[in-house]
């Protein structure tokens, strides 16, 4: 059992973790999915969990990014643990469905960056917990797929959403009903994953990304990620000018335009 502790200024909090291990280093936050006996699958007390990381992530002001992936060479998460599924009525498939909606958008809309470093088989519920990250990095072996329809359902932890925004309606809609796998090179190709490296350079790849991000204002951050969620809704262009306004009026602004100007790097705060 991994016992993690999390300093959230006052506040002194512990999560009692399981399934996922964590550890945090120069800022950032890495969130490793550990059932590898299960090839990482998501069960109900993993989803949990995710759900009380996520609650840290907010929280403490010393993760300015997470990275998360799987434990072992062989899945990110091979999928979602069928035996705590197969067995409901559509009410209680309905919560179900839900329930991984709400834990997954606490992913997607963080203020703080979130990088899958995708390590094999993304499949299932696991494609769609890398596709709630702002972004993807998988290793060359890595596989990724909706099968659900083999199994008589469909993708619904936000699944059918997230890909087709990613990848277009038509490579959606073929990828859900055939259920069919896709290496990682076809995952790249496609825009699904934006980088794919050798196994062992993953995560390097991944915090080398997310350093470069952390250089930049948190700020200005949370507001970009706001407006590039509400890009084609009929509020996306209001949205990014109140983003750009609210920018204006941040100590992150008034740093990052003096230090261009005094040509030095910038100190940004987050404020």
């Amino acid at each position: 059992m991994d016992l993690f502790e999390v300093s959230n200024h006052n506040n002194h909090s512990k999560m009692n973790l399981e399934n996922i291990a964590t550890a945090l280093k120069d800022g950032i936050f890495t969130v490793t999915i550990n059932r590898p006996s299960k090839l990482n699958a998501l069960n109900i007390k993993t989803m949990d969990e995710i759900e009380e990381v996520m609650d840290h992530v907010y929280d403490n002001p010393d993760i300015k990014g997470v990275i998360i992936t799987g434990s072992g060479t062989k899945a990110f998460v091979a999928g979602a643990d069928i035996s705590e599924f197969a067995g409901m009525n559509p009410i209680s498939a309905r919560k179900f469905s839900e329930r991984g909606q709400e834990v997954f958008a606490s992913i997607d809309n963080c203020h703080k960056p979130v990088i899958a470093a995708v390590n094999g088989f993304a499949l299932g519920g696991g494609c769609e917990l890398a596709m709630a990250c702002h972004f993807r990095i998988a290793s060359d072996n890595a596989k990724m797929g909706l099968p659900e329809v083999s199994l008589g359902i469909i993708p619904g932890y936000g699944g059918t959403q997230r890909l087709s925004i990613l990848v277009g309606k038509g490579k959606a809609f073929e990828m859900t009903m055939t259920g069919d796998m896709i290496d990682a090179n076809e995952a790249h190709r496609i825009g699904l994953v934006n980088h794919v490296v050798p196994q062992e350079e993953l995560v390097a790849k991944a915090e080398k990304i997310m350093k470069k991000i952390m250089s930049r204002s948190p700020a200005a951050i949370g507001q970009l990620i706001a407006c590039v969620h509400a890009a084609g809704s009929t509020t996306g262009y209001q949205t990014e000018a109140n983003a750009f306004g609210n920018c204006c009026k941040t100590e992150d602004f008034k740093e990052g335009t003096s230090a261009f100007m005094e040509k030095r790097k910038p100190n940004f705060t987050g404020k």
